[in-house]
């Protein structure tokens, strides 16, 4: 009988899809990406939204200044497109240094997402600057279309928007990001080297059943919403499975419980307390402990053209508990999984 690995030492991973908030919300929050993650790309979508150099770097030092002392953290910096979006400041920006990547929000697609863009034929002279400038395009898949059932707007994004994309602008290196569908997967492995995916914790665990098990579960709502069972197993599929196309990316996007649990709830889910030992159980369940790195530290890296992090993690079989809540002064925080026991847990 082959023994069960009671250690997995893994390259320190990176998360190549990050929400930190702003204020009081990112100092609460960043030390948790910090402790596990040497860099993420972080989202743009505050409230006004980073769309130039100059917010950028403010937002990066607010990032650092909340950081726990001690910590290297290095965060990835996006400029948030929007209908207006000056294609000189986004080759500026990649010139400089300051932009990573961009991110295209469908105008009201998501969270913060009200200032995204309307006519992505618009942007054009954009994505040809990014093309020419090597800047990675960070897409949230979903039209936004009210005739479009909710299930299936990743599905028709595929179609409208981002294969026509792909066809004019073939050498722009896109990221799909938080796929939810089998469709997803399928359009993402026949693309080509240019495209890619990042995949989040929640779409690997949990089906729509579970935003109605014994009743409405707020904390299970998040945008793209949950699938039917098919599509989280092709998800799951993709993410054990090698498929360099396919990286680790959290979408941990905090809400405070009360925004959470009210008469109109915030998408999103804080996965980010128990990230990689969240992650590592489904490698586990599948058999694959042998791809987790790929997938946390190699795969994203290498498709941005970054250096692999230095230095190492280590997780080891004797788990613990996820906490019930993060306490903050304006209320409590709750995390994915909440008060649920890990195999795994993360020593350092």
């Amino acid at each position: 009988m082959q023994t069960e690995p009671r250690t997995l030492t893994i390259r320190r991973p990176d998360d190549w899809h990050l929400h930190l908030r702003d204020g009081a919300m990112l100092r609460a929050v960043a030390g948790y990406s910090a402790r596990q993650f040497g860099r993420a790309i972080v989202m743009p979508n505050l409230s006004p939204p980073v769309t130039t150099i100059a917010a950028a770097q403010a937002y990066r030092d607010r990032i650092v200044a909340a950081l726990p002392a001690g910590t290297r953290f290095t965060p990835l910096m996006t400029c948030y497109l929007t209908d207006d979006t000056d294609p000189a400041e986004i080759a500026r920006g990649a010139a400089e240094g300051v932009f990573t990547a961009a991110k295209l929000y469908p105008a009201n697609a998501t969270t913060n997402s009200s200032h995204g863009v309307t006519d992505v034929a618009r942007l054009a002279p954009v994505f040809t600057a990014m093309e020419r400038a090597g800047l990675v395009l960070c897409v949230h898949g979903e039209v936004t279309d009210p005739a479009v059932d909710v299930f299936d707007r990743e599905a028709v994004f595929l179609d409208r928007v981002l294969a026509p994309l792909i066809a004019d602008f073939p050498g722009l290196r896109i990221v799909l990001e938080h796929v939810t569908t089998a469709e997803a997967v399928a359009f993402v492995r026949a693309a080509g080297p240019h495209i890619a995916a990042t995949i989040t914790p929640q779409h690997l665990h949990l089906n729509r059943n579970a935003l109605f098990a014994g009743g409405l579960r707020p904390h299970a709502y998040c945008l793209p919403v949950l699938k039917r069972e098919r599509h989280r197993l092709a998800v799951r599929a993709a993410a054990v499975s090698g498929d360099p196309s396919f990286f680790l990316g959290t979408d941990s996007a905090p809400h405070l419980a009360s925004a959470k649990e009210s008469a109109c709830g915030c998408a999103g889910i804080f996965s980010a307390a128990f990230a990689l030992e969240t992650y590592l159980a489904v490698f586990d369940e599948e058999g694959a402990l042998d791809r987790f790195e790929g997938f946390a530290s190699e795969h994203g890296a290498r498709f941005y053209g970054l250096p692999l992090n230095d230095g190492t993690v280590m997780l080891v079989r004797d788990g613990g508990e996820v906490l019930a809540a993060v306490e903050m002064d304006e209320g409590p925080l709750v995390p994915f999984q909440a008060g649920e026991r890990l195999a795994w847990r993360m020593v350092g």
